[in-house]
Parts: C-alpha cells; structure tokens; sequence
C-alpha cells in the first residue's frame, strides 16, 4: 500500500519464487500471570477472557501456587500429634477457569506454605515465603497430593499434558534463602522425584533463573542432574532485555539493551546445555520474558515495548521450544496495588481491559500463526510468510530506540504471484494505536470514569486501511509505510471480483461525492 510520503527512502526487498527463510514461532505456547490467588477476582477474568479472544495463548505460568492465600496445605493436631491435610476449592475455580478459557497451566511449584517453611523470609506485597522446606518429605507430599487430585479432577491424559517447573529464579537471594544452589539442587531432585512417582509422564524442569548468573547456574544444574542420573525433561530460563532502571515515585525508567547481547546470551544457553551428550538438543522454556523486568517500569505501556517485542517474537524461536511473556494482564500485585491504570505494569492488558499496543503484536503474531505455510523472508524490520492458498501476510515494525532515527520508514515488497489480491494492513504506532498519550491527554485520570474506559478502548485499537490490486508480469508489489515504534500486520490475499448484477462501485463513490 502506497505510504504518504514518497519522498522517504524506500527498502527494496524481492523476493523470488522458492525463497525460504528460518522462522519458528510459538507465539501462543504460554503466557505469564500475576500470582495465582488472583485468578479469583472479577478483573483478572475479564482481562484473561480478552486475551484469549483476541490472541489465545495455551498455556498459562505464574507464582502462588502453594501460597497461603490459595490454602492448600493445612495443619491440625489431633491426639496430640500433627497432621497435614490439604484444601482444593480454590485450586479447582482456578483450575476450571483456566480450562473453561482453552489455557493448560505450566505448574510453577512454589512458593513455600508458611506451615511447611524452615524460615521466614517472604518476597513481595503478599509475602510468598521463599525458604526451603523444614521437612522434605512433608513437601513430596504436598506435592504428590495436588497432582493426584488434578488427575482425579482432570484426568491423568489431561494432567500430564501440564509442564512443571520448581521454583522461580532461585539465583536470587529475594527468591530462594540465600541463594542457596546446593539447597535448590535438592528441592528439585526431590521434587522431581515426586512427581514422577505419581506418573512418569509428567515433564519436569527448571532451574527458572534469570540472567546475571545463568550461565552459572545452567550448567551447575545439568552438572548436577548428570551426576545424580536424572533425566529431566527441560531446561527454563527468563530473559529480560534493559538495562538497570532509575526510579522516580511509583515508577521506574529504564533503557533497553542491544538486542543482540540478549539473543547471544540465549544462544550462551543452548551452547551449554548441548555440551552435555545427554542432554544435547534439550528444550529450553523462557517461563518469562519482556523488556524491563519491574511491574512499575513505564516501558510496558509504550508503543516501543511493542515494536521491540516484535523484533523479539521474530526470534526467540531460534533456540527455545516456548517463550512466555510476563504478564498476560496487569492485575498484579508484586510490589502493591498500583495507583493508576497506566502504571507499566507487565500486562499486555491495563486495568478496564484496555490493550496496549503489545497486545497486539501478541495478536499479529498469532495470526501468522493460525494462517500456516512458509516463511519466505525474515529481517530485522519483518517477517513475512507464504499461506496454502497463494497469499502473503507479514509483521513489519520500526523500533525507535534512544539515539535512532524516528522517522517513519518504507518498505517495497515484490512477490510472486498472478491474478487479483486484496490487501489489508492494521497499524498500530503512536498515532493511530497509542491509548497511553490518550490517557495523558485526558489529564492522567487515576481512577478511570465509564465514559474515559469506553474512549480508551476505542482508541486502542489497531489502524485498519484496504486495497486491490493485480499482479503484473508475475509480482506482486505492495508498499508499507511504518512510523517510529510502529508494528504493521499485512495481508495479500487473492480474490476475484464478485460484483451483483448492476452494481458499480467506482460509480457508487463518484457519482454520491457529486450529490
């Protein structure tokens, strides 16, 4: 489609019949959520229920399982002695919910109940207690008590379809006691062992850390495993991708990192776990992911953080079986309730279910994905796929990152192709898609009205413009114009025109402008 301004320079890119280039997207394997006791608030719903609709994600990961607030290990005493019993209600309504919305969890087994911990160190508003646990076996057993009762519940063909990790990014000291890896390595051997009492179908991974020391920790981990005979089935990891945030107030400012360093440093992953025979070719599961790694970092509201995430999501398959963005939604309460509804919480959805423009790269992405075929061409500004029936769809963006140029860009594509197509871009940039400028323009309203909900939804969706055209001497060309932090979802896809008996469309246009 024909861009504005014709006097930009334009990138040429011909792509020839045959071309193939290396793309694995898995997009929609699994999305993060804030703790889990939250899935029993209204909001939380409504925001999970939006995603799915518009994006559909398979699996879901979050922190909270066994914390207090789902109530699930509790103790008694009868005849003077301790016993242990263990309270599903809230466990099944997430459960249900979940399942209800297509989403399989990916188990996060943590963090410690209160009962169960040896100490008394807790991270977060809701203080999940991050201490081993003072009797191991009483672990196993909680442990072995919740999957026997999803299997009961669920089925054990359904349950075991679920992963499971242990723990969440025990390399910090706020996580796990100390940081203590010698500690770690036992929780998950014997956790691992537990779970696969209970069915040898179960996959089991970990060690869920985040960078800083990954390397470390990555390969003490298989040291370990090698040395102790265990097979596990994964390998998790996160990746964040700033640098060190300043904070002012509620909020936090951050610069991103080069691309590349991160994508090296996961390449630095798979270089490690490979160098082991037995488990070379292991899956990698990034269990979260996204640009600053803070619920107040005001980057997650912003057009860039989508750009950015585009490029990301164009390659973050190279050498990971799944990447699982953090969070799907911002009910999330890691460092409080937030003060205002655009307040860079993680969520792809802000509170009132209003998308951010990194909803919808989520969304264009997906849809590569449902369409099939092949990817014919594949850069560092877009993506672009070959369907079953003769059409062409892409992702384009242009990430204006600090001291790069923040003009709009121009793309000429020229495809293979015959007969007529319809085209169809949705834009979403910082003029067309960008509810955060609305909700500054509004006054930065901190408790949103019902009308100031309805505009901002409104607002944030995507730009949608359409077009015809033919193919000459066997191309296809298309023009896409892209402004500073824009992502452009394309299609061209063939189709005759099926015009009703004496109806004229150039004519209807003409002649009622005349009128």
């Amino acid at each position: 489609m024909e861009g504005r301004d014709l006097e930009m320079e334009k990138k040429q890119i011909v792509i020839e019949e045959g071309a193939r280039a290396e793309f694995h997207n898995h997009v929609d394997f699994c999305v993060g959520t804030g703790r889990m006791g939250l899935a029993l608030t209204k909001e939380y719903q409504e925001q999970l229920r939006l995603v799915q609709e518009e994006i559909g994600f398979r699996h879901i990961r979050g922190h909270g399982l066994f914390c207090d607030d789902m109530a699930i290990y509790q103790e008694y005493e009868e005849d003077g002695v301790k016993r242990e019993e263990y309270n599903f209600t809230y466990l099944d309504r997430v459960m249900d919910s979940y399942l209800e919305l297509g989403l399989r969890p990916f188990l996060e087994l943590g963090f410690m109940p209160g009962k169960m911990a040896r100490g008394t160190q807790t991270v977060f508003y809701w203080k999940g207690n991050t201490t081993p646990p003072k009797d191991y076996d009483a672990w196993c057993r909680l442990v072995q008590a919740l999957l026997r009762h999803l299997i009961e519940r669920y089925g054990e063909a359904e349950v075991v379809r679920w992963p499971v990790e242990v723990w969440n990014e025990p390399n910090l000291w706020g996580f796990w006691e100390h940081a203590d890896m010698e500690e770690y390595f036992k929780l998950f051997h014997r956790s691992f062992d537990a779970v696969k009492a209970v069915s040898p179908k179960f996959q089991v991974g970990g060690p869920a850390v985040c960078g800083g020391s990954d390397e470390k920790w990555i390969r003490a981990f298989l040291e370990y495993c090698s040395a102790n005979s265990i097979p596990v089935d994964f390998v998790t990891r996160h990746h964040y991708t700033i640098e060190q945030p300043v904070e002012e107030g509620h909020y936090a400012y951050s610069r991103l990192m080069r691309p590349e360093d991160g994508f090296a440093n996961l390449g630095t992953s798979r270089d490690i776990i490979d160098s082991f025979p037995e488990y070379r070719g292991l899956p990698i599961h990034i269990t979260e992911f996204n640009t600053s790694y803070t619920p107040k970092g005001v980057i997650h509201d912003t057009n860039l953080n989508a750009a950015f995430m585009a490029h990301q999501l164009s390659r973050l398959g190279d050498v990971n079986e799944s990447y699982s963005y953090w969070t799907f939604g911002d009910v999330f309460e890691e460092l409080g309730v937030p003060f205002t509804p655009f307040h860079g919480g993680f969520g792809l959805v802000a509170e009132g279910c209003i998308p951010k423009p990194t909803f919808w790269t989520f969304a264009f992405y997906k849809r590569l994905q449902e369409r099939g075929g092949q990817c014919i061409y594949k850069d560092d500004d877009m993506v672009v796929m070959r369907d079953g029936q003769g059409g062409y769809l892409g992702v384009v963006w242009n990430v204006a990152r600090e001291g790069e140029s923040r003009e709009p860009r121009r793309f000429a594509l020229s495809l293979p192709a015959a007969g007529e197509y319809t085209l169809l871009t949705k834009t979403v940039d910082e003029e067309t898609c960008n509810p955060l400028k609305l909700w500054h323009d509004l006054g930065e309203p901190a408790h949103l009205s019902g009308e100031q909900r309805k505009l901002l939804r409104e607002a944030a969706r995507p730009y949608i413009e359409s077009g015809r055209a033919a193919a000459m001497e066997g191309r296809l060309c298309l023009e896409l114009q892209v402004r500073k932090n824009g992502v452009v979802y394309f299609e061209a896809r063939e189709s005759r025109l099926l015009s009703d008996r004496g109806y004229n469309y150039e004519r209807v246009a003409t002649e009622c402008a005349q009128a």
